[in-house]
């Protein structure tokens, strides 16, 4: 259903879709589909484009019981910042369902989720180091200077001056490489320390991101 409200985090083209059939109607199995059925409360459905989907907020519920959890928040993370549904209301519709199956993995999605994350591989990076026990960054933090306006990155630690970029496929274009660089050039000249992360890190050498930015953290640790 995510899909239909524009949010999408697929990685590979063969991904099943998920689907909610309410109880009571008969409906697959079908090839490319994994058909879920459940209780559907009059208020958990709406129309949209003329098809009956699962209200934002119970979408999000649904995707926090189904999937993977950093899936899941990397999915909430689109939700909120396309502002289709907020925090409090996510918060709130998993209180209301207290003891419920799945509330409390609502709750650990909405507190991992920001909605100032720009890209579901953004949100992959953050909440598995926040998961791998690395302090909460802020999201597309801005960084100024007496003369104001610096840079923005995509997470930041600005107690101590450290960031981390997540350098997607837009970074193979040459003008966007010449703005990077000098974004990076400003950023150092402010005493930032930036590391950089890229897909195949990111999928091979996790365990090697959350070593440098442990040591960056510790580095520039005022108790240090």
């Amino acid at each position: 259903m995510a899909v239909l409200y524009g949010v999408t985090n697929l990685t590979e083209q063969d991904t099943p879709v998920e689907v909610v059939v309410p109880s009571g109607i008969r409906f697959g199995p079908m090839a490319g589909l994994r058909v879920h059925t459940v209780d559907l409360a009059p208020d958990d459905v709406l129309a949209r484009q003329g098809i009956p989907v699962t209200t934002p907020k119970r979408t999000c519920w649904d995707l926090a019981r189904w999937i993977d959890l950093v899936e899941a928040v990397a999915l909430v993370d689109q939700f909120l910042a396309r502002r289709i549904v907020t925090t409090p209301e996510l918060r709130d519709h998993a209180l209301r369902r207290t003891g419920d199956r799945g509330w409390r993995l609502m709750l650990r999605v909405v507190d991992l989720a920001d909605p100032g994350s720009e890209s579901p591989q953004e949100s992959r990076l953050r909440v598995r180091l926040v998961l791998a026990g690395v302090p909460r960054p802020e999201t597309q933090y801005v960084v100024q200077d007496r003369r104001g306006f610096v840079a923005r990155v995509d997470l930041a630690w600005p107690d101590v001056r450290v960031a981390v970029e997540y350098d997607g496929l837009w970074h193979n274009d040459s003008a966007q490489f010449h703005r990077d660089r000098q974004r990076l050039n400003r950023l150092l000249g402010s005493d930032w320390l930036v590391l950089h992360v890229t897909a195949q890190r990111l999928r091979d050498d996790f365990d090697g991101i959350v070593t440098e930015l442990r040591a960056a953290l510790r580095r520039r640790s005022p108790t240090r």
